[in-house]
């Protein structure tokens, strides 16, 4: 009778476990978004400091980061014990702030060479430059920037995962938010302090002495490393943004029931229509939550915008 409530217990906790790593998984997916935007954006919070305190601010950021999310997470089972209904209308705002800030980022890039924007990078520049900075003030101020970015990227990326296990026990949620958090908080940092320190391990192959075929096939790939770099920075935040339309317009069509319905109907159409093996479907739905999430970003922006002028001239 004990071994078998015994077996019976491994088999409970052997089928919690499986759930926890499926919902995982599913919860992953879901916050790819975020995740690419989350890499590049703390790659460059974490960037301009001496080389020698990069990977010492990283693992600061880090610290904070699981802080951070041992706040959020008790936070957001507390809402879904005590007001599951919220659960929906707080990812319809995380959805919408994702398309939000993907649509201010190509309006800020379009306006990169504004006065303002060069006056943000001459002060950093001057920063760093200057001999007389107090450069354990200076790294303060990063991580503590550093920080507060990752707190509102964490929060969306609770919410989300939350969304995902809404429907699932406690403890799957608990399990859920646990295990998605400490791996987009080891996932992202460990990638950020790589991508910080490519360049450093470029200059060092570059520096290899020899002339012979090893060193030299060194000091190539240090050079491609240290031009790779920068334009890994850049791809990351492309990707980034690119993801958070399409993770943002999902999530806002599938909070609001009619356009829901009314995408599925456009995919569908475009299937029947050129069907080839199911994948016109898939690039057609993938076209209209970008389409969503584009117009749903640019809606947020007209009234955020429209609301500061409105108190401005207050």
């Amino acid at each position: 009778m004990a071994g078998g409530t015994l077996f019976t217990l491994l088999d409970d906790i052997a089928t919690l476990l499986d759930d926890i790593a499926t919902m995982t998984k599913v919860a992953v997916h879901k916050t790819a978004g975020v995740l690419g935007d989350d890499l590049a954006l703390n790659a460059y919070q974490v960037s301009g400091v001496a080389a020698s305190r990069e990977l010492p601010v990283v693992w600061a950021v880090s610290k904070g980061s699981l802080v951070n999310k041992a706040i959020l997470v008790p936070l957001a089972l507390l809402i879904s014990a005590i007001a599951p209904w919220a659960v929906m209308p707080l990812l319809m705002i995380g959805g919408l702030y994702l398309c939000y800030e993907g649509v201010e980022k190509i309006t800020h890039r379009w306006h990169r060479h504004s006065r303002e924007s060069r006056d943000q990078h001459a002060e950093h520049v001057a920063a760093i430059t200057d001999p007389t900075t107090d450069i354990v003030a200076f790294e303060k101020a990063k991580i503590r920037g550093a920080i507060r970015t990752d707190f509102v990227l964490s929060a969306e990326i609770i919410v989300i995962s939350l969304g995902a296990v809404a429907e699932r026990s406690l403890a799957t949620q608990v399990g859920v938010l646990i295990a998605i958090s400490l791996i987009m908080t080891v996932g992202v940092y460990g990638f950020v302090a790589g991508i910080v320190k490519l360049d450093d391990v470029g200059a060092a192959l570059l520096l290899r002495p020899g002339a012979s075929w090893w060193p030299r096939f060194q000091r190539s790939l240090g050079l491609g490393l240290i031009r790779l770099a920068p334009h890994l920075l850049k791809l990351l935040s492309f990707l980034g943004t690119l993801a958070m339309f399409l993770v943002g317009g999902h999530i806002v069509a599938e909070g609001i029931p009619p356009l829901s319905a009314v995408l599925h109907h456009w995919e569908s159409s475009v299937g029947s229509i050129l069907p080839l093996a199911g994948w016109t479907e898939s690039i057609a739905g993938v076209i209209l939550e970008l389409i969503t999430g584009l117009l749903a970003g640019g809606l947020v922006l007209a009234v955020v915008t429209t609301t500061r002028r409105f108190l401005a001239k207050r």
